[in-house]
């Protein structure tokens, strides 16, 4: 058997991990490979066996505390072989002695458990259909009418690094609509819709409150005129479970939340929709 190479993928090409990510079914933005080749340009990686890619995974670190690990992928003819872990560890390496996160499917959890991580919750993808709202209250505005210092503050208190960068781009990139909800003159709730390769997905979606997140939602709802839409929560956000079968959303699959060591505290009970489970 040829030997494994693994090499970065560079930014332009990571849209070889973004569309194995949508042969796999999850259902990637069409946007994606832009943004998230922003935090770490080195976070990428592919594995070749004379040439051809067979495997791939991310590992985009975070400042100097925490990354976030995803796109683990190795192609169905190559499974098996141990060419999987091989890459495995090349990104873990990428980390360092950061702590490390990652959305794992459930199947597969007590092999990131041999790694080092332990479970912290689940989160849950939402899915269906939905009709646009009529109106929006006057309260919501554009997430561009929103001072970026404000957001990224917020945002500070539902992820554990920082990601300037990223959260720029995130709310910047063409096709990417976001809007945001004024309390008495503060911030009270704020998300983006963004297309994907099947409908469109909420992410992220913070908010004080369930009534805070559903004024976001049917706003960004009404700016893509309904249609296929997904949403991944918490489990253990009560309110956020909610609001998405209110929208008449059901289950699509399930992710485990996972970190290899302590975080700082976030407020979960604020996050209503994840940002990506490829990188947090």
């Amino acid at each position: 058997m040829s030997d494994l190479q693994i090499r970065n993928l560079r930014p332009e090409k990571i849209t070889i991990a973004i569309d194995w990510a949508a042969a796999e079914g999850w259902n990637p933005g069409l946007a994606d490979a832009a943004c998230f080749a922003i935090p770490d340009a080195q976070g990428f990686f592919v594995g070749e066996i004379d040439g051809e890619p067979v495997a791939t995974v991310s590992c985009v670190n975070y400042g100097d505390r925490f990354a976030f690990l995803g796109f683990y992928i190795v192609r169905e003819p190559f499974r098996g072989a141990g060419h999987g872990l091989r890459i495995w560890n090349a990104a873990i390496a990428h980390a360092g002695t950061r702590v490390i996160g990652l959305d794992g499917v459930v199947a597969q959890q007590e092999n990131y458990r041999k790694s080092g991580f332990q479970l912290a919750y689940a989160n849950i993808r939402y899915g269906g259909v939905v009709t646009a709202p009529p109106r929006s209250s006057a309260e919501v505005v554009g997430l561009d009418e929103i001072p970026f210092a404000i957001v990224e503050a917020d945002d500070a208190t539902v992820f554990p690094a920082r990601r300037s960068a990223f959260l720029r781009a995130w709310i910047n990139t063409p096709g990417h609509v976001g809007r945001a909800l004024l309390r008495d003159g503060r911030l009270a709730a704020w998300g983006l819709i963004r297309p994907c390769r099947t409908g469109c997905k909420i992410g992220p979606l913070v908010a004080d409150d369930r009534a805070a997140a559903e004024a976001v939602v049917q706003a960004l709802l009404g700016s893509a005129g309904g249609g296929e839409v997904f949403l991944d929560v918490p489990a253990v956000n009560p309110g956020a479970v909610a609001l998405a079968e209110q929208l008449g959303l059901k289950p699509v699959f399930e992710t485990a939340r996972m970190y290899t060591g302590p975080i700082p505290p976030l407020r979960i009970d604020r996050i209503f929709g994840v940002t990506s489970f490829e990188l947090g």
